[in-house]
């Protein structure tokens, strides 16, 4: 049996509607009749009402998505024969894939597809998952075979929250299929809403493949250049010249040290490793490069008490102040973000810590990390401040605005090299 629709009859069940799943749906939306699935009731009321919280999809396009609908009922996706997956993939407490979403979701898709259906998955996994994992639940369920009866594809998210200038039309989009015809599908499906064009890989192991070493490549990169500030920390040498300097070549990548999380840079490597090492293969280069990263929020809080003891401002009544607490600039998203490491560690030594954060939902931040941030901090209370984020209200304020937050002496802490070097007391 071949695929049993064309494009001019395709109808599009997107399930999932978070950073990734609804910038889908609302360009889908644009040209196909599309239903984007959600199991968060708070969720899809919002985006009833024409308001997306992630600030990923403007208003005015949720409008032009004329053809998007939204349903909290598994069983409204039915009625679609092209479903497309984009649900979290995290890692658990031991660093190992956490693939329950995509699991659940394949149990959807089983109660519902029907012979001659399309599934393509986008959720980030090691090579391999979506026919050795995703597939056979699919099948348990529903009943119908692989490649005879259904069809599936895999073409990788490439979504960069809180970033304006790559949006999803405008990035290069690769695709694949289980088989020639269904791959043939899946990239004329994305070609038709993808400006910047696809590349057809030759199997979904392929385009998993290289899904998650793009980002692996990315964390290995970064994990170079905070050894190289921790070096040039015990050196004396201030990392933000050297890097400067040293990028004068044409050649030179321009990498910046700091705190590495969110959904994608902090996690994927996790996934590549474990498929690794179930093969035999222990990855030294790339686990190294994690643990490096995943240690740099504990040395940022012990660079802070340093600064702090040689100072005087260590001691039982100490209080620092955090500016920024999601994974990265103007962007709400606080997926794995790496700033609770180091408010982790100043709390060990028994600090008071208060964050502030205006991008943050508080009650978001309460709920995943028991953080409630305060909306406004007052003048002068601060033995340290952090600049953990650098939001554009925090260079806004610009450096003596910030100092002003301290007490007289308090140390002033840049992560984000948001300020000169000579205005602050210490940086990466």
């Amino acid at each position: 049996m071949a695929v049993s629709f064309t494009l001019d009859r395709a109808r599009i069940g997107i399930i999932g509607l978070g950073y990734v799943g609804l910038p889908l749906a609302v360009e889908f939306g644009k040209v196909y009749p599309t239903l984007g699935f959600d199991i968060s009731k708070p969720r899809v009321d919002e985006l009833r009402s024409g308001r997306d919280s992630s600030l990923e999809v403007e208003p005015a396009d949720l409008i032009a998505a004329t053809q998007l609908s939204y349903s909290l009922d598994a069983q409204d996706l039915a009625d679609c024969n092209c479903y497309i997956v984009t649900v979290p993939t995290p890692i658990n407490e031991h660093k190992q894939p956490d693939l329950t979403p995509l699991e659940s979701a394949s149990r959807t898709l089983g109660g519902i597809l029907s012979a001659g259906d399309v599934v393509i998955f986008e959720s980030t996994v090691y090579p391999g998952a979506t026919e050795e994992v995703c597939i056979p639940i699919i099948e348990s369920i529903s009943g119908l075979v692989y490649n005879q009866d259904f069809f599936a594809g895999y073409s990788p998210e490439r979504i960069n929250p809180g970033d304006r200038a790559h949006r999803l039309p405008t990035i290069k989009k690769v695709t694949s299929g289980s088989t020639p015809e269904a791959a043939r599908f899946v990239d004329a499906l994305y070609a038709s809403i993808i400006t910047a064009g696809t590349h057809l890989a030759s199997s979904i192991r392929v385009a998993e493949a290289a899904k998650v070493i793009e980002n692996t490549q990315r964390d290995l990169n970064i994990a170079l250049i905070n050894e190289l500030a921790l070096i040039f920390n015990r050196l004396g040498i201030d990392t933000q010249e050297v890097l400067e300097a040293a990028g004068t070549k044409w050649n030179f990548l321009p990498f910046r040290p700091g705190l590495v999380g969110g959904h994608c840079i902090g996690v994927d490597p996790y996934y590549l490793t474990h498929k690794a090492q179930q093969i035999g293969y222990n990855p030294e280069i790339i686990l190294a490069g994690r643990r490096l990263n995943d240690g740099m929020g504990a040395y940022v809080a012990g660079q802070v008490i340093k600064l702090m003891t040689r100072r005087g401002r260590l001691g039982p009544d100490s209080r620092i102040l955090i500016l920024g607490l999601t994974f990265k600039e103007n962007c709400p998203d606080l997926r794995n973000t790496r700033v609770v490491d180091i408010i982790a560690e100043l709390q060990d030594y028994g600090i008071r810590c208060d964050v502030h954060d205006p991008w943050a939902n508080p009650a978001e931040a309460e709920h995943e990390y028991g953080i409630r941030p305060i909306a406004e901090p007052q003048e002068a209370c601060y033995d340290a401040i952090v600049l953990a984020v650098a939001h554009h209200q925090f260079a806004e304020m610009g450096v003596e605005r910030v100092r002003a937050l301290g007490k007289t002496d308090a140390i002033l802490y840049d992560v984000k090299q948001l300020f000169q070097r000579d205005a602050v007391d210490g940086r990466l």
